[in-house]
């Protein structure tokens, strides 16, 4: 029993001699490798760099996809114009086809029989005529095409072509006396002046 206290006794004399050696030597307070926990300057420096240029870049891609928007608006845009121009174009085209058409319907009424001239025979005839009139006004009208005002009226180039002066001596030189063919506006533009006779 008294070996064994001793033997302990004897080794912790020695860890603690040693223990005081180390702390005389300094070698207790050497700090020990231990793994970073905050990043060092110079890796702050490149990651910086880095984002710089990332932020960089995605302001070029921006202003890139920027660009293409707006040319992609502006082109949508032209091409609904184009689109809105060709569909005019042929709307005036099919309006000045017909406007002979209408202007037949319209003499063929003009030089008919009177009502109690019209015989049994020839009324549904000239009754259909008539809806055929009526129903071309009525589409035009809602195309947007108005005849232009012509007789009475000052000779105005915008809308009338003169084909003939007459001596007149109840109207003022260049008043239109006579219509000859009925001018016709889209909107505001003119797609058939007015064809008139006008006074010296």
């Amino acid at each position: 029993m008294t070996t064994t206290v001793t033997n302990e006794s004897d080794s912790y004399k020695e860890y603690s001699e040693d223990y005081l050696n180390m702390v005389s030597e300094g070698d207790i307070f050497r700090e020990l490798p231990s793994e970073e926990t905050e990043p060092s300057l110079a890796r702050i420096a490149e990651l910086e760099t880095e984002l710089n240029k990332q932020t960089e870049q995605a302001n070029k891609y921006r202003d890139e996809l920027l660009r293409k928007a707006a040319d992609f608006e502006n082109f949508r845009k032209q091409k609904e114009r184009e689109t809105m121009m060709a569909s005019s174009r042929a709307l005036e085209n099919i309006i000045r086809e017909l406007l002979p058409v209408f202007d037949d319907v319209k003499r063929l009424l003009q030089y008919a029989p009177l009502d109690s001239e019209i015989s049994n025979e020839a009324r549904p005839y000239i009754e259909g005529v008539n809806l055929v009139k009526k129903n071309l006004e009525k589409w035009l009208a809602e195309k947007g095409v108005n005849p232009i005002e012509s007789k009475g009226m000052k000779l105005d180039v915008n809308f009338h072509e003169a084909i003939s002066q007459i001596d007149h001596p109840e109207a003022e030189p260049d008043t239109i006396i006579d219509e000859y063919q009925t001018g016709y506006l889209l909107g505001e533009k003119v797609i058939r002046h007015a064809k008139v006779i006008v006074a010296r």
